[in-house]
């Protein structure tokens, strides 16, 4: 079953990152710079843009509830990377060159798509207004980072997956913490 997925996984790279190149030098550029917002850039203008709109009182649980997220996906993400240390695919394929940096050695899971899907599914939770447009994020990043050549397809879907399940661990904590947090912070709206 593993060499199958492996084999998709290929066809799909060399199709995106060889057969599939109809973007402009400009294009590509932007979509460079576009897919290292995911690396975190992005959240910090957008702290500051739900700080401001929403005030520090409902401002503070939502940054603890996606901090919390953050530790709960990155502590996954490890586990899952370090024990099965899938290669790259410029590691496995010669044709494929990176087109952006890596951030590590390994592939499975995308962390772009999985750490980032985490905290967007955790401010969609807690200020479904700004949150949705967050979630769209952490997808075209995974996306892009497989046109780059840096990822495979099933890195990203996996990656979709163990965010989701990472916000679910982390909102169930939060369920019980919150109302513990409420009485020890009464002037923050839980």
């Amino acid at each position: 079953m593993f060499k199958r997925i492996q084999k998709f996984d290929e066809r799909v790279s060399i199709y995106w990152a060889w057969n599939n190149r109809h973007f402009s030098e400009k294009t590509k550029r932007f979509l460079r710079s576009y897919v290292r917002l995911g690396d975190g850039y992005l959240w910090i203008v957008f702290a500051v843009i739900l700080f401001i709109h929403i005030g520090w009182q409902r401002f503070i649980p939502v940054a603890a509830e996606a901090g919390l997220a953050t530790g709960i996906a990155l502590g996954i993400y490890e586990a899952i990377k370090l024990t099965t240390k899938r290669p790259r695919p410029f590691c496995v394929l010669e044709t494929i060159k990176p087109q952006v940096p890596p951030m590590d050695k390994y592939s499975f899971p995308s962390g772009h798509t999985m750490n980032n899907l985490a905290i967007a599914s955790a401010v969609t939770m807690a200020v479904p207004y700004y949150g949705w447009v967050m979630m769209l994020f952490p997808l075209s990043w995974g996306l892009l980072r497989v046109y780059f050549g840096v990822h495979w397809f099933t890195d990203v879907i996996c990656g979709f997956f163990f965010g989701i399940i990472a916000f679910v661990l982390t909102h169930v904590i939060w369920i019980f913490l919150s109302p513990v947090l409420a009485d020890l912070l009464p002037m923050l709206v839980f």
